[in-house]
């Protein structure tokens, strides 16, 4: 499994970062989520794909 961000539809919401912090965070800018454990079995990545309001995150 490998998790993904689109980065041409996160708007930066920061939903996934506050779900999830050890599987996502912020870019340098600050303008878009990114993935830092792409293999990671949390459940909270699940939750994570299921809050994002532009369904940009993917596994």
């Amino acid at each position: 499994m490998s998790i993904v961000i689109d980065p041409d539809e996160c708007i930066g919401c920061e939903s996934c970062v506050e779900i999830c912090p050890e599987v996502f965070e912020m870019d340098e800018d600050g303008e878009k989520a990114i993935v830092i454990k792409e293999d990671s079995t949390a459940d909270c990545v699940d939750e994570a794909i299921e809050t994002c309001p532009n369904e940009a995150i993917s596994k």
